[in-house]
């Protein structure tokens, strides 16, 4: 029976993590090319539209702060051809971020290209193009980039490396703190120095993979400018590329207090457990020197996540936008939490699979830090929530308010499934008997002193027998002494001992882990907390992936500048019956305002008809607007007869947008005429 528990929870683990594997090739897969953050909500001259004469510079304004050079604006002609002056204005204000490129005079009529590109204040690149004209459209030749900034191959390396640094630094702070705070012994458990160490060598070369990407990343999209030293410099100028750098010397830091904490530290843990350590003399010193050391860990264990999770604060998404100076320290804590939450749930896993048997104790307090760890997650969360999506509307109708819903609904999950996994930690407790905690104990120094020969003998088909046997028995039992084993022949009988001692404390290893897996209980803690690790793989994807998508506020807030431009746009159409009174007195007018927009040249045409729809001349037609809010007008407009019914005027001006009243005068005789007026609004 305990021969066929170990195949179902490998079957049991590799199902799980082969649907984690799924869903993460999904979700990543719809990652790319990453959404950028600062969006154009505005432009003069506006994006399509005609102009009569040729403007004095092309501006853009943008929803955030962005980062611009001076090629960053370009102004194509038709034939293609750059002609702005190739000299960035800076015209930000205020809250206003607005950017220009000069035009030189006498430019010819057509149609004008403007291509621009830019890096967001949260680190993510941004591009886009547009046209308008001159006088009247033309063909263009003029060749844009046809992929976006942040896209194609380097986008999606860039993306996967900002993961993997994500995963790294969760891995790394999370294992330490599960180390520190829930199970000291677990520094000499080979596993977990593993997973803890292949955290800091992938946020490592994650960093150092983004610093070189960083260049065609925000630039050209070519992979080969990987190598250019020039650009790299221009990045180590930039606020991700300080951020990048000032993670690479936290890892240097951190490289110092991993040695410490799997060499000193873990020395320390071993003499408490009983085994010899020549640097103590009485319990007493190492006690405090095990306190002094942890104390030490701790502080600067603390000092180093700290100044890691503010490398992504500030340069990323709380950087910029509403709240700053709240929103950095925000995210530091959230980052943070989940790296105590998921890295430490990382560190259980490896533990449970891959290492000595786990003290109760140590679960439970891994249980209730993670607790904490939800508790803060949610209140930080709330927050950063509320900043990013603004409104209820938002969470649904924006792509990042569904991956924040997707997210959580994992995180809720998740929680669930720690909360089957407290059920287990319960059962353990109330299961576990003195004696069994006693084999459990001396298995566990077993292990440790076996090293790395357990693995080999747990895949050995030895026989498991039914109760825990004491290593001491086990060594008295499962061979001769070494002295009888061989002859003593030039050191052969001291080989064959030692080869003896490695067998029995194999045995002794094997027989202790097939015991523990044949343990119900613990068998399903190790499954639930798999479980756990697997949706927290897709989490963290999910949270990358959020990390890369614009902001609810920003998508929403583009939406509206968009809607309010298309309708500033669209011709204004109105259809105004009258009656005069007279013989034939009765008729519709409809006015047409081409674009109806201030500032610009607008072109009215007025088509007059008699009750059945027949075009008919008056004799007389006039048009006035006049704004009363501030004091303008009436400005008259007199339009000329184009041909029978129609009448048209053109550079038609009104100064100022906003709700203008339209006077309309329509006279059919002598002595029969009407005035009708309506409101119309100009963007």
């Amino acid at each position: 029976m305990a021969t066929t528990v170990p195949g179902r929870r490998r079957s049991a683990a590799l199902r799980l993590l082969a649907v984690a594997a799924a869903l993460f090739g999904a979700l990543l897969g719809g990652a790319v090319p990453a959404a950028a953050h600062a969006a154009l909500t505005g432009s003069t001259p506006a994006q399509g539209s005609v102009v009569d004469r040729a403007p004095e510079q092309v501006s853009l304004t943008f929803s955030e702060g962005v980062a611009m050079g001076d090629d960053s604006l370009r102004v194509l002609d038709p034939k293609g051809r750059r002609v702005d002056r190739g000299k960035l204005r800076d015209l930000c204000s205020g809250d206003t971020v607005k950017y220009a490129a000069g035009l030189p005079p006498g430019l010819a009529d057509g149609t004008y290209t403007v291509a621009w590109q830019a890096v967001s204040a949260d680190s993510h690149p941004v591009s886009g193009a547009f046209t308008f004209s001159v006088g009247a459209p033309s063909e263009t030749t003029a060749a844009v980039p046809k992929q976006e900034a942040g896209g194609g191959l380097v986008g999606a390396l860039y993306g996967v490396a900002r993961y993997l640094a994500y995963a790294g630094f969760v891995l790394l702070a999370g294992g330490a703190v599960f180390v520190l705070a829930c199970r000291p012994a677990a520094a000499g458990v080979r596993s977990v120095q593993r997973l803890i160490v292949q955290g800091w060598a992938v946020l490592t070369g994650s960093t150092v993979a983004m610093l070189l990407l960083r260049t065609p990343y925000t630039g050209s999209g070519e992979l080969a400018d990987v190598f250019d030293l020039g650009g790299l410099r221009q990045v180590l100028e930039t606020k991700p590329g300080v951020a990048l750098v000032s993670r690479l010397l936290l890892l240097a830091a951190a490289a110092l207090f991993v040695a410490v904490l799997f060499g000193a530290y873990a020395r320390a843990q071993g003499a408490g457990a009983g085994a010899p350590d020549p640097g103590s003399t009485t319990p007493a010193e190492d006690d405090r020197r095990r306190a002094d050391l942890t104390l030490g860990l701790a502080i600067g264990g603390v000092i180093v996540a700290v100044g890691l999770a503010a490398t992504w604060a500030m340069a990323e998404h709380a950087s910029t936008g509403l709240q700053p100076g709240i929103a950095m320290p925000v995210d530091v804590l959230h980052l943070l939490a989940v790296a105590v939450w998921l890295g430490g749930l990382a560190a259980l896993v490896v533990s449970l699979y891959w290492g000595p048997v786990v003290e109760r104790t140590a679960v439970r307090r891994f249980s209730r830090l993670a607790f904490c760890s939800v508790l803060v997650l949610v209140a930080t969360g709330i927050y950063q929530s509320w900043r990013q999506v603004g409104t209820w509307r938002a969470l649904t109708d924006t792509t990042y308010g569904q991956l924040l819903l997707l997210k959580t609904g994992l995180v809720v999950l998740l929680v669930g499934i720690a909360w089957t996994s407290r059920r287990w930690t319960a059962r353990l407790t109330e299961l576990r008997t003195p004696a069994a905690e006693q084999a459990s104990g001396t298995a566990a120094v077993d292990a440790q002193v076996s090293g790395t020969a357990a693995p080999e003998a747990a895949s050995s088909g030895t026989s498991t027998p039914e109760a825990p046997v004491p290593a001491t028995t086990a060594s008295q039992t499962q061979a001769p002494a070494p002295e009888a084993a061989a002859p003593d022949d030039g050191g052969s009988g001291a080989d064959r001992a030692a080869q003896l001692a490695r067998q029995r404390a194999a045995l002794s290893t094997a027989r202790t882990k097939r015991i523990r897996d044949a343990d119900p209980e613990r068998l399903g803690l190790r499954r639930s907390v798999l479980a756990e690790a697997s949706v927290a793989v897709v989490l963290l994807v999910v949270a990358t992936v959020l990390t890369a998508t614009e902001p609810a506020r920003t998508e929403e807030a583009v939406k509206r500048t968009a809607g309010q431009s298309a309708a500033a746009n669209q011709p204004q159409v109105l259809t105004i019956p009258f009656d005069t009174g007279g013989p034939r007195g009765k008729g519709t007018a409809r006015l047409d305002l081409d674009p109806g927009r201030s500032g610009s040249a607008n072109e009215l045409h007025l088509r007059i008809s008699d009750p059945s729809g027949k075009t008919m001349d008056v004799a007389e037609v006039k048009v006035s607007f006049t704004q009363r809010a501030q004091r303008l007008g009436p400005l008259p407009v007199v339009p000329g007869h184009v041909s029978e019914g129609h009448w048209s005027a053109a550079g038609v001006q009104l100064p100022v947008p906003g709700q203008w009243e339209l006077s309309l005068l329509v006279r059919t005789s002598d002595i029969d005429q009407v005035t009708e007026t309506r409101n119309v609004k100009i963007g």
